[in-house]
């Protein structure tokens, strides 16, 4: 059990696919909720167009998270304008200079890094990464594979690691992968995140299941 005054972790629930959805992971206690734009690969992609109509009925207080697969700022700017998110989710490698130049052209949204937990050298590309950012989602995907996986992979990934990264950084991570109500606890306990963030977890064929949210918001 949660220790007693412990803050309790922030949930972020992705691949939102409809107001409906965002309204039942809201109430069922979501901070933040995640909208996936077109990715090479993975679940819960939708229509700018759908992501601008969620983004609009968000109220305050939740985070908007744009999910963007795009790796050059000019792009990622012009997304984020037509999405109106209050957050950027980056889930590949940016080159050098490109996160400097999103806070410059997008002042007041938030930026998130995604680093893809796939061995040692991802410590490496967290702590590189984390001065230039608001906070680090760590994922189970594989950007160097030929279709890239950049997330929705169902999969856990070494938390020793993703642990690792949380103890030697100074802003916030948010621990993805292959977490549900089923491992919630472990995953809070063994990596100490400030946030979790789920998808195929909390779905049952492809929907948001609310019984699977409320097991997962009365494990933490």
């Amino acid at each position: 059990m949660r220790a007693t005054g412990a803050p309790r972790v922030r949930v972020k629930i992705c691949c939102i696919r409809s107001p409906q959805e965002a309204e039942l992971a809201i109430r069922c206690g979501a901070s933040a909720l995640g909208l996936v734009s077109d990715m090479p690969s993975g679940p819960g992609v939708i229509s700018e167009d759908k992501i601008l109509e969620i983004a609009n009925q968000v109220p305050p207080g939740v985070a908007s998270f744009l999910l963007t697969s795009k790796q050059d700022a000019a792009s990622i700017v012009a997304q984020q304008h037509r999405c109106r998110t209050n957050t950027l989710q980056i889930v590949d490698r940016l080159p050098a200079g490109c996160h400097r130049e999103l806070r410059r052209s997008l002042p007041g949204i938030g930026i998130v890094q995604v680093v893809h937990v796939t061995g040692p050298e991802s410590v490496d590309e967290a702590l590189t990464v984390a001065s230039e950012v608001d906070a680090i989602v760590l994922d189970s995907g594989n950007p160097n594979l030929p279709v890239k996986e950049l997330g929705g992979t169902g999969r856990v990934h070494n938390w020793e690691l993703s642990r690792a990264i949380r103890e030697q950084i100074p802003v916030p991570i948010f621990l993805a992968g292959g977490i549900g109500p089923h491992n919630v606890r472990r995953a809070i306990e063994e990596v100490g995140p400030f946030g979790i963030d789920l998808c195929t977890g909390v779905r049952t064929d492809g929907k948001l299941d609310e019984g699977k949210l409320e097991s997962l918001f009365a494990s933490l």
